[in-house]
């Protein structure tokens, strides 16, 4: 029996935002990517005033759950608590790929919070051999997209895509990220 390839997605912050807002980017997903891949949507703790803290420990518990080669994939606030998160403790698991979508950048240049500071020399500190993503749409009125170019300097390694006319929900389509993860699965060259 096959296993199915596990995706860890991790939702964005406030009121609403799991049932009324991600499901309909974790519902994308599972049309795209079919039967043979798994969906992991945790509910985070708090979706209304996301904590880092609190998220990080959801988190912590989520990724020891899951198989190697998983994928991961963290929506706005989700994102960057993601990104951070698995910056400050490396990990014993491979994942086959991270992707942030629509990830407000928090640090210099980008949004300030008095919670948590980022992870200084993020790229450095994750693991070269998983790709990342970042995917960013120019409509975005919440996250703006010059985030995206903060987070592709402080990732270098970080393949970036902007998507003309998609607002923060990317307009509830994730084809593009179906379309790279099913040919990381395959083996292929994968595409921004």
């Amino acid at each position: 029996m096959r296993i199915k390839r596990q995706v860890l997605f991790v939702q964005g912050g406030g009121e609403g935002t799991h049932d009324d807002w991600d499901a309909k980017l974790v519902e994308s997903l599972r049309s795209e990517l079919g039967p043979t891949y798994e969906i992991r949507y945790p509910r985070m703790p708090n979706e209304d005033d996301p904590s880092y803290v609190k998220w990080k420990a959801t988190l912590e518990k989520e990724l020891a759950a899951l198989n190697d080669d998983a994928v991961l994939i963290g929506h706005s606030i989700g994102g960057t608590i993601l990104i951070n998160a698995l910056a400050e403790h490396p990990r014993k698991r491979e994942f086959g790929a991270i992707f942030l979508i629509a990830a407000p950048f928090v640090g210099e240049g980008g949004w300030q919070s008095d919670g948590w500071k980022p992870q200084p020399e993020l790229g450095g500190k994750l693991p070269r051999e998983v790709p990342i993503y970042l995917y960013h749409g120019l409509d975005d009125d919440t996250a703006p997209p010059s985030h995206a170019e903060l987070f592709a300097h402080a990732i270098p390694q970080a393949h970036l895509r902007h998507l003309p006319g998609r607002d923060h929900q990317l307009n509830n389509d994730l084809s593009e990220i179906a379309a790279v993860i099913r040919s990381l699965a395959s083996d292929a060259t994968p595409r921004c």
